[in-house]
């Protein structure tokens, strides 16, 4: 197992400026996904990490070792690294059998060894038995492991996968998600994931790295982005989180604070340092609204804009608040019937007091260790 550590790397392309201060620091063994939409970097850091790309500023290291930096860029080959690609990467002209060893046949490992390997690596994928298969004739999560394997049959230290389950339906991505689970309980590889999916990468990592622009925004545990954004950016990205504004911030020091919300008192969640603020933005999750029996006391006024079935669940998205209305999206379990234009009650049970940015500019991006 190899730690990897991303130290302020710059890249660009011409005049476009495409990672800024990018730093990450990854531990041996650990499972980190890089989550941002499309065109904000992800793929770009992955390239400079194998080696396809070199860096303009800062530096990568590898198990200790710098393998990128000015004036240094260790070619792909000798970084000890294995990529699955999105679209897999398989010679569609050799078997199984064949495109996993092709690796271990261009780096000199005798054929007895070789054999071994491949046979024991198609065997913890469980694809032993279509090993002289094509990958024409193999399904998309079939042609996902045979990448894999070849990963584990090089005996990769660090193992990145750029969105390789893009391509694939819901059930297979399901499938999949398990296999790269089990793939990393197995090899024990460092393992770095691009994804735009949100869900992926909060099912999957150990750790979250949030990118927008080129930047990391936050880099945490999946429950603590979930919990506690760091920015407004994080807030509405992560979940199906609302932004919304409140008033009147009174931290106890004990991580809770009581706030004017929607003309509305409630008791909010933030940072231990909290300090007093005229006013805040807050991370309202849909499981921290509550529909009330109308009338009811101090309750948040709303009216229905749109109301869709989700099985278990009614999904309401309303307008809330009455001097300057916001929207929000609640989930109320069934059996339960809304209609368009309907007046509700709502409780705020719970949300998070996003930190202040101005208190956060002197300081890098939140993250927190394992």
């Amino acid at each position: 197992m190899s730690g990897i550590v991303i130290d302020a790397v710059d890249k660009s392309f011409g005049r476009t400026e495409v990672l800024r201060q990018v730093s990450l620091s990854i531990e041996p063994g650990e499972f980190v996904a890089v989550l941002g939409a499309s065109g904000c970097g992800k793929t770009t850091l992955l390239r400079c990490l194998a080696g396809f790309e070199p860096v303009n500023a800062g530096r990568i290291d590898i198990g200790g070792e710098t393998v990128s930096a000015p004036g240094r860029h260790l070619p792909p080959e000798e970084r000890g690294i294995g990529v699955v690609f999105q679209n897999y990467a398989l010679w569609p002209h050799m078997s199984v059998v064949q495109n996993v060893a092709y690796g271990l046949r261009i780096a000199g490992v005798p054929k007895p060894e070789r054999e071994a390997r491949v046979a024991r690596v198609l065997e913890m994928v469980e694809l032993g038995a279509l090993a002289s298969r094509r990958p024409a004739d193999l399904s998309g999560g079939q042609r996902q492991r045979v990448a894999l394997a070849r990963c584990l049959a090089m005996e990769s230290r660090v193992v990145l996968l750029d969105e390789p389950l893009a391509n694939l339906d819901v059930h297979l991505r399901g499938a999949l998600e398990e296999e790269f689970a089990a793939f990393h309980a197995r090899s024990g590889a460092t393992m770095f994931y691009i994804t735009h999916d949100q869900a992926e990468a909060l099912a999957l990592a150990d750790r979250v790295a949030v990118m927008d622009r080129g930047r990391i925004l936050q880099f945490d545990r999946p429950e603590a982005l979930f919990r506690q954004p760091a920015s407004e950016t994080v807030a509405g990205f992560i979940g199906e989180g609302r932004v919304v504004p409140a008033h009147d911030i009174r931290p106890d020091g004990t991580g809770r604070a009581q706030a004017i919300v929607l003309g509305q008192p409630a008791l909010l969640r933030c940072a231990p340092d909290e300090k007093p603020r005229a006013q805040a933005m807050i991370s309202v999750q849909p499981a921290d609204l509550a529909l009330l029996p109308d009338p009811a006391p101090a309750a948040i006024p709303a009216h229905v804009t749109r109301a869709t079935f989700r099985g278990a669940y009614l999904r309401a998205e309303v307008m809330a608040g009455q001097a300057a209305p916001v929207a929000l999206s609640l989930n109320i379990a069934a059996p339960a019937s809304l209609c368009r234009g309907q007046r509700i009650s709502l409780a705020l049970r719970d949300g998070w007091v996003i930190p202040d940015p101005a208190a956060l500019s002197s300081s890098q991006p939140a993250r927190t260790d394992r």
